[in-house]
């Protein structure tokens, strides 16, 4: 017999072998975009990279490098549930990524979609969308605060933008805790928040995971000035990964911190925009002696959590600086 045969009688144990040896699989609705630092080239890189397997939904084409966006085309509703539905009646899913969804339509597509696997946990990334014009950006936040928050397990987003988001009328001097943003969204249904890029005295950023009961885990890290792209849509798909596998989110968060930190302290720059997140650092030998890491904790947490895009001040210094845990 040769190597490539199939021995008698095995061919009807292969879908039943392959089918248990099969990855968690997560659903990711976002836009595709050609420089693969973010959106669903980041959500299939990032999934993949955790041991699950990604299936991405098309929801707009961004027009963008590595620096900005310029444009949008927008998917139509159909299309968009369309692709869904297709590889839903195939495929077992164990949880959900949403990201960018194009419009407020995209947005309403989606949450149909959604609403019908009530018990798949959800992590809802929410980017600035600076390139929408005002009424088109209202309106996107309008829908997602309306129909996507009620779905949410834990909404992501950096401390900027979710303040905006969850409570625009917010005057004091003193920035919103992430226990506030828990509180705003948890009115509209999502059960905890993970905010980023909390300013902290002296040069420091927090990262916390709270419920509408308070904080619940989070870490510090040092700030240092670099932008990335990218940053949020990792953070989140990472997380989504962890928790199909059954991953509690206030595990499953340090882990994905953890991830991101890697991520960013591999980052390259492959354009002459912004940094970009090395989801697979893990698959190349460290510097120096390969295979040794001198005891250092390869997930060690070093550098602060911002949103993806530059308009949100994503200071960061470059991945040379050696890694400083703080707690």
């Amino acid at each position: 017999m040769s190597k490539t045969e199939i021995p008698a009688g095995a061919e009807s144990a292969l879908p039943e072998e392959q089918e248990a040896q099969s990855p968690a699989c997560v659903m990711s609705f976002n836009a595709s975009e050609p420089s693969g630092a973010s959106g669903l080239a980041c959500d299939i890189a990032t999934i993949a990279a955790m041991g699950a397997h990604c299936l991405p939904v098309v929801t707009a084409v961004l027009l963008r490098d590595t620096a900005e966006v310029f444009d949008q085309q927008v998917l139509d509703s159909d299309t968009i549930v369309e692709q869904a539905r297709s590889i839903l009646e195939d495929i077992t899913i164990s949880a959900w990524k949403v990201g960018f969804l194009g419009s407020a339509e995209g947005v309403s597509a989606v949450a149909e979609v959604l609403s019908d696997y009530p018990d798949v946990p959800l992590v809802a990334y929410l980017p600035a969308i600076s390139w929408l014009d005002e009424e088109q950006q209202q309106s996107y936040l309008d829908a997602f605060r309306e129909l996507v928050l009620p779905q949410t397990s834990v909404l992501v987003g950096n401390h900027k933008t979710l303040t905006d988001f969850l409570l625009p009328d917010w005057d004091s001097e003193r920035p919103a805790s992430a226990r506030e943003l828990a509180v705003a969204a948890g009115q509209h249904g999502a059960t905890q928040v993970l905010v980023t890029g909390i300013s902290l005295p002296n040069q420091f950023v927090d990262n916390v995971l709270a419920n509408p009961q308070g904080p619940i885990t989070g870490e510090k890290f040092e700030r240092f000035e670099v932008n990335f792209v990218g940053a949020g849509d990792t953070l989140s798909s990472s997380l989504a990964a962890l928790m199909a596998v059954g991953a509690e989110p206030h595990e499953a968060v340090g882990e994905a911190l953890a991830f991101l930190d890697q991520s960013l302290d591999a980052g390259f720059r492959p354009g002459m925009g912004n940094v970009i997140p090395d989801r697979f650092f893990w698959a190349l030998p460290p510097e120096g002696e390969e295979g040794e890491l001198e005891g250092e904790n390869p997930l060690a947490i070093t550098m602060p959590i911002e949103d993806e895009e530059a308009e949100e001040e994503a200071p960061a210094e470059p991945a040379s600086r050696a890694p400083r845990r703080m707690h």
